[in-house]
C-alpha cells in the first residue's frame, strides 16, 4: 500500500472517529439548515452549553464547521465540502441498521431499558451493567461500574458475569448491533438481559454520570 493511501485512510478514520458521536451528529444535522449561535443549538439539541461548546470546537477543527463573529454571538454553519451528502449517506445506512436491529429483535418481546430506568437501577445496585465496546472505547468513557466485555470476548468470558443478576448490555449508540446480538447470546446462556436503548454516547449527551480517561 502506498504512503499516499495509508494517509488517505488514516484522514478518513480521523474524520469518522469525529462524526461517532451521537451529539455531534445531531449538531451537524440542525447546522445544516442554516447559521445558529451556541445558545441558540443548546436549546434545540438539549445539550448542555459545555457540552454543545465542546463538540463544536471538535467539528471545527476537523472543518466540518465554520464560525464568524455577530456581535458579541459566534454563528455556526457547515463547513465546505458534501458535508451535506454525507450526513444523507449516514442516515441511510442508520435506517439499514435500523432494519436489522428490527430483524434481531424479532420474536423477542422484552423492551429495552431506558437511560433514567438503569440510573436508578445502577443507584439501586440492583442490576450489572456490561459494555461491549471494544476495550479502547471503554477506557475512553464508560458508565459507572460496568463491565467491560467487548462483543467477540462474550462467549469464551460468560463466567466473569453473575449468574442471578439482571444484565443490561450496551454498546455505542442506538443503532449499534452489538448489545443486541450480546443480548441474544447472554439469553441463550439463562441469563437475564435487556439492552439499553439509547447507548453510550446519548447517555452522556443527556448528562448522566459516565466514567472518563484523565
Amino acid at each position: 500500500m502506498k504512503n499516499s493511501d495509508i494517509e488517505l485512510l488514516t484522514g478518513s478514520a480521523g474524520f469518522a472517529h469525529i462524526l461517532g458521536s451521537a451529539p455531534r451528529l445531531r449538531l451537524l444535522e440542525q447546522i445544516a439548515h442554516g447559521e445558529y449561535a451556541v445558545e441558540q443549538l443548546v436549546e434545540l439539541t438539549g445539550l448542555s452549553v459545555a457540552n454543545t461548546s465542546q463538540h463544536l470546537q471538535q467539528l471545527r477543527r476537523a472543518g466540518f464547521v465554520q464560525a464568524r463573529r455577530d456581535g458579541k454571538r459566534v454563528l455556526y454553519r457547515l463547513g465546505s465540502g458534501p458535508i451535506v451528502q454525507l450526513l444523507a449517506a449516514l442516515d441511510v445506512y442508520a435506517q439499514h441498521q435500523r432494519s436489522e436491529l428490527q430483524a434481531l429483535g424479532r420474536g423477542d418481546h422484552v423492551e429495552a431499558i431506558t437511560g433514567d430506568e438503569l440510573h436508578e437501577r445502577m443507584r439501586e445496585a440492583s442490576i450489572t451493567v456490561l459494555d461491549v465496546r471494544p476495550a479502547q472505547e471503554f477506557a475512553a468513557g464508560h458508565l459507572p461500574g460496568a463491565i467491560n466485555i467487548p462483543f467477540d470476548d462474550l462467549q469464551r468470558r460468560l463466567g466473569e458475569l453473575p449468574a442471578n443478576a439482571e444484565i443490561a448490555a450496551y454498546c455505542r449508540g442506538p443503532y449499534c448491533v452489538l448489545s443486541v446480538q450480546a443480548v441474544a447470546a447472554l439469553r441463550q446462556h439463562g441469563l437475564q438481559a435487556r439492552r439499553l436503548g439509547s447507548g453510550y454516547d446519548d447517555w452522556q449527551a443527556a448528562g448522566l454520570p459516565v466514567v472518563q480517561a484523565a
